[in-house]
């Protein structure tokens, strides 16, 4: 189909909540490359949103999805499912996680680690039932996480909010401390923010609520959504401060495209009893299979030090072009702060057929395939360099 026709058709029947989008229609992928309807290549620095860890067309990845798909798709959760099991474990093996939930997505893992840790206090008749989270946040666009967000542009079309939800500022645990009454339930973090800005969380800061929430028993949740599998260098981001979340949460890359989400907590906060939470689609046969081959690809190929190599290499060439402000972000989830918006930046770039991504007016987020090359990122920064020199 043309691209024109695509277009006529999603604007008289597709709900746009998306805003204009760019000017093309993608019909195939191989490695870091898609090729839209007329054929054209570009290079992809975003990864579907991070969610493409392993690029476009992955071998292996490719016949595992063929081999389920012809067997089995899925059944539900009624029944005992191999592949969900041997996910389950495998996560629990490379994490600090006891126990694990399979749902489909990051809002939905999400809200069940909200769920979770209300469920704990609620059983401990601990009367505790408020979530801390940070400003500037981004957790989903269910209600409950969308309140969880802290960010007031996503919340004014949808008052009255889930109550019991306060902000605290990133990297003030005094602020945070003081939020903490006798009703915290759980303090709920990104340790980079992704929306926000491609924001870090201190190390000193994390590890002082880290201590605090347990010296209170407040539940301690990291949200992996972005950060988790690789992205950061490490499988979980966490493993760069010195610390294990009580619960903490994965989707995006998770699935390298096939959608899913994951709850991952200690066995002393696994709260849920039969009936308390559940998924008709979440870990079933197709999603599971995904997830055990993109684990086992990025251990097989390296994809972790991949990400970190690489990182360390992009980070240092976009730090020496003149307009870039600040570099923020560890691995390969860069925040790129230029002395000017990057809407036409980001337009520019796409002339050029590379395809990034923005975190707020001014800053670029560049989340690429871990299986990212250094020439790559040489060209990449040529194109930046060369759009951003006509721009000065």
């Amino acid at each position: 189909m043309k691209l024109a026709e695509i277009i006529d058709l999603d604007k008289k029947y597709y709900m746009n909540t998306f805003g204009d989008r760019q000017n093309v229609a993608f019909e195939y992928g191989k490695g870091m490359y898609l090729y839209d309807t007329d054929g054209v290549k570009y290079t992809d620095f975003f990864a579907g949103i991070a969610v493409n860890a392993l690029g476009y067309s992955h071998p292996e990845l490719v016949e595992r999805l063929k081999h389920q798909i012809e067997n089995l798709i899925h059944t539900s959760s009624l029944y005992y499912i191999e592949n969900q099991a041997l996910l389950a474990r495998k996560i629990a093996e490379i994490s600090c996680a006891d126990r694990i939930f399979f749902a489909n997505s990051g809002a939905e893992a999400n809200e069940g680690a909200i769920k979770l840790a209300k469920m704990y206090h609620y059983k401990k008749n601990s009367g505790r039932t408020e979530i801390i989270t940070l400003k500037n946040s981004f957790h989903g666009r269910t209600l409950a996480t969308l309140t969880a967000t802290g960010q007031e542009r996503f919340h004014k079309p949808f008052y009255p909010l889930h109550p019991g939800f306060s902000y605290a500022p990133l990297n003030d645990f005094e602020a945070l401390k003081n939020l903490a009454g006798s009703k915290a339930a759980a303090v709920m973090v990104e340790l980079i923010q992704g929306e926000g800005g491609v924001i870090n969380a201190d190390e000193e800061y994390i590890k002082n609520v880290y201590d605090f929430c347990h010296k209170n028993d407040i539940v301690f949740i990291v949200d992996e959504i972005q950060t988790g599998i690789g992205r950061t260098g490490k499988m979980f981001a966490y493993e760069h401060f010195g610390i294990e979340p009580d619960i903490f949460t994965l989707a995006k890359a998770l699935g390298g495209g096939v959608p899913i989400g994951a709850v991952c907590a200690k066995e002393k906060y696994c709260a849920f009893t039969p009936g308390d939470h559940g998924s008709t689609f979440g870990g079933n046969q197709l999603a599971t299979v995904a997830g055990l081959a993109v684990l086992d690809i990025i251990k097989k190929e390296k994809l972790c030090e991949n990400a970190e190599k690489q990182g360390k290499y992009f980070a240092e060439q976009l730090k020496n072009i003149k307009a870039v402000k600040e570099v923020r972000g560890k691995g390969l989830m860069i925040g790129v702060e230029l002395e000017m918006p990057v809407k036409e930046i980001i337009s520019k770039l796409f002339d050029k057929k590379f395809i990034v991504g923005s975190a707020g007016a001014n800053t670029l987020r560049i989340l690429p395939p871990l299986i990212i090359t250094k020439d790559d990122i040489d060209a990449f920064i040529n194109a930046l360099t060369k759009i951003l020199n006509q721009k000065g």
